[in-house]
């Protein structure tokens, strides 16, 4: 489980925007957003360099926690 600290995330939208990034890149990956935290945990065979790319193409700055 990589865990994830993405800025920006508002609402909803931004959640499925997160969660459909990742999912196109891994259909297999379990991405579980917390909104109010900010965290996103990914269970995925992508590297944590690929998911933060990912992330911060639907506009959103994220890091490694």
């Amino acid at each position: 489980m990589q865990v994830f600290n993405v800025q920006g995330m508002t609402c909803a939208h931004c959640v499925r925007a997160v969660t459909s990034a990742i999912q196109s890149a891994d259909p297999a990956a379990q991405v579980q957003v917390d909104l109010a935290k900010g965290e996103v945990n990914v269970q995925s065979q992508l590297g944590s360099e690929q998911v933060v790319g990912l992330i911060k193409e639907e506009g959103y700055t994220a890091t490694v926690v």
